[in-house]
Parts: C-alpha cells; sequence; structure tokens
C-alpha cells in the first residue's frame, strides 16, 4: 500500500472567476481616485495660528470637541455618584 499523500495535489478552484488588476495596471485618470487633498490638508494643519491641530477645522471640530468633553464630564460624574449609592448600606 505504502503511503498516500493528506494533501490533494489538484489546484484548489477559482474563488472569483476574474482576474485582478494591478494598480500598475489601472489609467490614472480613473473617476474613483479623485483629488489629492493631501497637500491642502497639510497647509491646513501645519498653519502656524495658535490653534490645537484638533480644533483647526472650525465650528465641527469645536462641537465634536465640546460634546465630548460634556460627555467624559458627565460619565465621571455618574460613576462617582453610582459608586457613593453602591457603597451606602441597605
Amino acid at each position: 500500500q505504502g503511503l498516500k499523500p493528506i494533501v490533494s495535489t489538484e489546484s484548489p478552484a477559482l474563488i472569483f472567476g476574474t482576474t485582478t488588476k494591478l494598480a500598475s495596471d489601472l489609467p490614472a485618470t480613473d473617476s474613483f481616485l479623485g483629488k489629492n487633498k493631501v497637500p491642502d490638508l497639510q497647509k491646513l494643519f501645519q498653519k502656524a495660528d495658535g490653534l490645537p491641530v484638533h480644533l483647526k477645522r472650525g465650528v465641527p471640530d469645536k462641537l465634536l470637541y465640546r460634546t465630548t468633553m460634556a460627555l467624559t464630564i458627565g460619565g465621571t460624574i455618574y460613576c462617582l455618584v453610582a459608586l457613593y449609592m453602591a457603597s451606602q448600606p441597605r
């Protein structure tokens, strides 16, 4: 009898019927690439205007920052009250 191979020697079936395209094969003017926004954002974030990076984009950043701070402070107060209530005897 001898030893029989456990692993099949046949190649597995293709999962997808089409071949994939390499990035070098794609034309550079495809619509999904869009405009490169990185240089504009670098100019915005590296501007020396005294603002921290997390507030550079104006009102939306301020709104997100203040909402986060309010939720953090509210959660801390809630945890302290829950600890106080849990420490009281019944």
